[in-house]
């Protein structure tokens, strides 16, 4: 109660515009009290309207009242502040809602600077004093205000969980060891909580170490960014510039051959005219001819024509005609055609590199790669549709099932191609491969290569240029019923694996990589390869046998 008391005078005593004790305190008409500056500048802002009023009851006052300093409650302010007593708290030291309040204090609470845990209280600055200044109370352990204070006293014996139960994992009293917990391992939570403390500090330094790979990370690829801006950057660069030199080398050659067009064309008119203009002399000279030995043909006097006639001259020289060789709109046409060749090959050209170069364009990628798929469902992740190119197969390769399927036959009358292979009984996917992908191939007889290949492979004769495996431009793994051995250059490597009429094929373009795996119950690694692809590869099969009737298929796998 006598704290009550205290805080009333406290409150009696203060300015209820600046909530500190009253300075120089002055009484205004309406008997409210106020520090001497506080009211002025209250009214100073009124001096407009000439109309006073007064902060705490509104009553208004005309003229502005004139102020005395009230003497008596000045002294009893001073005699407060020698008691040591404070003014009264602003609003924001009280506690809110969201505030954690002292449990000490009554009437308006106070925020709570600390609570205990062994009290177990919280306490406003006034009211933690005594845990500073008294000896036993120092023991006690001070936290940050909490509001969960209550959840460490136990709900049965209402008494602080100062123990921890290691069998239950969870804070206990001290009467809860010696009854419900008796013979559990149990220990001080401090203990404990040194325990969890440092589990806590191991967590935080993996956590650190994390955020610290993660941040070099994030670094890498502030940089990667910067690379790939630089990159894009140049290769527009280069692209424009060595598109402009062929635009100009186009150009020039157009005017190469306009220049030699016109050349020709101013030959062969000068020639023309020359020509020409003999053939148009020799008809003027023929006329005078004409009309000369007309008048000689009319001489009445036979003596005298027989006289002369010895004298007539002679005609001259006919002019050479055989080399005029009339050829009506077909002087230059070749040149066209020459032209139009050339256009056609270009187009040709550009056609196929562009897809390279678009391939190219698509797949840079600058993320780390990601881990080769482990199980069967992950590889058909990446799963593609093959189908077989008819112009490459060979005459005794019969496609089927949609030119998914291969099989063994009798010649057969393909049309000439240039793709087909001639002599080796092999075919190519239609599809061209880029980018990750995965594919199965059944197969049924006595042997069967899976392969993939460069387009830019040899298709005609006999030699190892043409076959799978055995040249720098195609890969193939060897599969009959009694082992596998995986091709390349020419090169054997024998492959140990589960034998299985199903091979998987994974191959990695960007990454260089290209698995076979025997395909079963589960999907065993066969052999693998670490490259460079320089180009797209297409799939191939070879059947081994000759045996009528051994396949090799596609399967479907969606």
């Amino acid at each position: 109660m006598a704290q009550k008391g205290v805080q009333l005078d406290k409150e009696t005593f203060s300015c209820s515009i600046c909530l500190d004790l009253l300075k120089d305190p002055v009484t205004i008409p309406c008997g409210h009290s106020y520090c001497v500056n506080c009211i002025k500048t209250h009214w100073n802002e009124e001096d407009q309207r000439k109309i006073y009023s007064c902060p705490q009851c509104r009553q208004t006052f005309t003229p502005r009242p004139v102020l005395v300093k009230n003497t008596m409650l000045a002294d009893l302010v001073e005699q407060l502040k020698k008691t040591g007593l404070q003014a009264a708290p602003a609003d924001h030291y009280y506690a809110g809602p969201e505030d954690v309040a002292c449990d000490v204090c009554t009437g308006r609470k106070l925020k709570a600077l600390k609570s205990c845990l062994t009290c177990p209280a919280s306490y406003c600055e006034n009211h933690l004093q005594p845990h500073y200044d008294a000896a036993p109370l120092k023991k006690h352990k001070l936290v940050d205000p909490s509001e969960k204070l209550q959840e460490n006293i136990c709900s049965r014996h209402d008494e602080v969980m100062k123990m921890f139960c290691l069998v239950d994992q969870k804070s206990i009293c001290y009467l809860c060891s010696v009854e419900e917990h008796k013979g559990h391992d149990t220990v001080s939570a401090a203990v404990e909580r040194t325990e969890r403390q440092r589990e806590l500090e191991v967590s935080r330094q993996n956590i650190q170490q994390r955020i610290q790979v993660r941040e070099k990370d994030v670094k890498l690829l502030q940089q990667e960014v910067k690379t790939i801006n630089c990159s894009a950057d140049k290769a527009v660069e280069d692209s424009e510039k060595i598109f402009t030199e062929l635009i100009h080398l186009i150009q020039k050659r157009r005017s190469d051959v306009r220049q030699q067009i016109r050349s020709q064309q101013e030959t062969e008119v000068s020639r023309v005219k020359e020509l020409q203009e003999k053939l148009e002399q020799e008809i003027t000279e023929l006329k005078r001819k004409d009309a000369e030995l007309k008048q000689f043909s009319h001489t009445e006097d036979h003596n005298q024509l027989l006289h002369n006639y010895p004298s007539l001259s002679q005609l001259s020289a006919s002019t050479d005609s055989s080399s005029i060789n009339i050829r009506p709109l077909r002087y230059f046409e070749d040149v066209t055609a020459a032209v139009s060749e050339l256009r056609d090959q270009l187009q040709d050209v550009l056609r196929e590199k562009w897809t390279n170069i678009s391939l190219t364009v698509t797949e840079v990628d600058v993320l780390l790669p990601q881990p080769e798929p482990k199980t069967r469902a992950e590889f058909l992740k990446y799963s593609r549709e093959i189908t077989l190119d008819p112009n490459t197969a060979n005459t005794y390769v019969l496609l089927c099932e949609g030119n998914r399927k291969a099989k063994m036959n009798q010649p057969r009358s393909y049309s000439r191609h240039p793709d087909r292979f001639t002599y080796w009984r092999q075919v190519l996917s239609r599809e061209s491969l880029t980018g990750r992908c995965y594919w199965e191939v059944e197969w049924r007889g006595e042997g069967v290569r899976v392969a993939v290949a460069y387009k830019s492979i040899r298709r005609a004769g006999d030699s190892d240029e043409c076959r799978f495996g055995r040249n720098n431009k195609s890969w193939a793994l060897h599969c009959d019923s009694n082992n596998y051995e995986f091709w390349f250059n020419n090169i054997s490597t024998p492959v140990s694996g589960p034998g299985s009429s199903r091979v998987g094929v994974h191959l990695d373009h960007r990454a260089g990589i290209l698995s076979f795996y025997s395909v079963s119950e589960t999907m065993t690694l066969l052999h693998r390869v670490q490259t460079t692809f320089t180009q797209p590869l297409y799939a191939g099969l070879h059947l081994c046998s000759p045996y009528v009737g051994d396949t090799a298929e596609f399967c479907k796998l969606k």
